[in-house]
């Protein structure tokens, strides 16, 4: 008898082994998404300049190759997170990657061939936005389909965030390095990294079944409408404050790219690894967060109202000295409190909705935050020109309002009970 207990609890911990080296892959593979689709998009913010020169573009012009790119993903990532509720999240990524992919070979060919490629430059941008709006904002389904327990749930979403910001903290770097050797590079690297990401879903992730029907569309706009009416207080406010993270992080990195090329003559790789230091502050503080939150709706809301607190006090603290260190450690300090936050609203907003509806309701909270994505650059590059002095104080009244939503119109603990 004992011989048998012994076996079969061999065999379970085996079984069980298995399982944890597939989850492990199959989180590998799921995290490469955001990471490539930030590639995409963040590497160009420190070749902007570059740009700039090669293309005889303003600022502003330059601003809108960012802006493109996520103005035609806020539009479709709705649509891509309805499809995913309805034929499968894997038969939706996959095609979004390959599309994304196209878009940058279109990108790095106009740089390469054409005389005046500006144009077909943000074509390409725009097919680049599509395939993100169909890839990164149906990782957080995934996830939640993929494990049942909340602590599951949040702990692999603190790394999928982490993958996000990670892509951050790398893309200045690799984009300034590429850019030394050609300016469009960057363009030109994109599909290979979509490719690898592409081969990674395909081998690791399992396609599976939805453990639930589809639903007819005038049955699915109630049950929208229904969800919102429960849990639109709570919900929107989650959204504004993921527009407001965004907008600040972008912003600020189009910023001081500007700011260290044009004032202090810091370019390439150099500028790149300034660039990361806030962004590795941030990449860190989400994955440490991701791990201590848990299933604690409550501890999240905190963490979140802390973090935007930091985020908020550290930009108003700009305004008193353009000195260029204590301007990269007060991004620092803000990029510890956004990589506080994040973790905390993805793991509210995955684990608050019900599955059947949570590719729809968390690809419109990626819509919000690409808002925040396209606005940054080119509102930051307006304020540059007419309102520089105040920029810092306008900045810091927007992150207060987000610090005031959390506090008044987020509130787990009336919720659970």
């Amino acid at each position: 008898m004992d011989f048998i207990e012994n076996s079969l609890t061999s065999r379970e911990d085996s079984k069980k082994s298995k399982q944890s080296y597939g989850n492990k892959w199959s989180v590998l593979a799921i995290s490469s998404i955001p990471l490539v689709m930030t590639l995409g998009n963040s590497m160009l913010i420190p070749v902007l300049p570059a740009m700039e020169d090669k293309l005889n573009i303003s600022s502003f012009q330059s601003s809108l190759i960012i802006t493109v790119y996520s103005i035609v993903a806020i539009i479709l990532i709705p649509i891509a997170g309805f499809l995913s509720d309805h034929i499968g999240r894997k038969k939706v990524i996959i095609p979004s990657l390959a599309i994304a992919a196209i878009g940058g070979l279109i990108s790095g060919w106009a740089a390469w061939k054409i005389k005046d490629p500006y144009w077909i430059i943000l074509v390409g941008r725009a097919l680049q936005g599509i395939g993100a709006a169909g890839a990164a904002p149906i990782v957080m389904p995934l996830v939640g389909d993929m494990f049942k327990s909340e602590k599951e749930v949040s702990s692999t979403l603190g790394i999928i965030e982490t993958s996000n910001t990670l892509g951050k903290v790398i893309s200045p770097i690799l984009g300034a390095f590429l850019a030394t050797f050609i300016w469009f590079i960057p363009f030109l690297s994109f599909p290979i990294f979509c490719l690898i990401s592409i081969l990674l879903m395909a081998l690791f992730v399992r396609r599976g079944k939805t453990e639930y029907e589809p639903i007819p569309f005038k049955e699915f706009i109630y049950q929208l409408k229904k969800i919102f009416k429960n849990n639109g207080r709570w919900l929107l406010a989650i959204f504004a404050i993921g527009i407001i993270l965004m907008f600040v992080l972008f912003g600020v990195l189009f910023y001081l790219s500007e700011v260290l090329e044009r004032e202090h003559h810091i370019m390439n790789v150099k500028k790149g690894l300034y660039l990361a230091l806030p962004l590795g502050a941030l990449c860190l503080t989400s994955l440490i967060t991701g791990k201590i939150i848990k299933e604690n709706k409550i501890l999240m809301k905190w963490i979140t109202f802390t973090g935007l607190l930091l985020m908020s006090l550290s930009i108003v603290s700009l305004s008193f000295s353009k000195g260029m260190w204590f301007m990269i450690i007060m991004f620092l300090l803000s990029g510890i409190g956004i990589g506080a936050s994040l973790p905390c609203l993805d793991a509210i907003i995955t684990e608050g909705i019900q599955k059947d509806q949570r590719g729809t309701i968390t690809s419109i909270y990626h819509s919000m935050r690409f808002i925040g994505v396209a606005a940054g650059p080119p509102v930051i590059a307006i304020l540059l020109n007419q309102l520089e002095g105040s920029l810092f104080y306008i900045l810091a009244i927007i992150g207060v309002s987000a610090v005031l939503l959390t506090l008044f119109a987020i509130k787990p603990d009336k919720e659970k009970k």
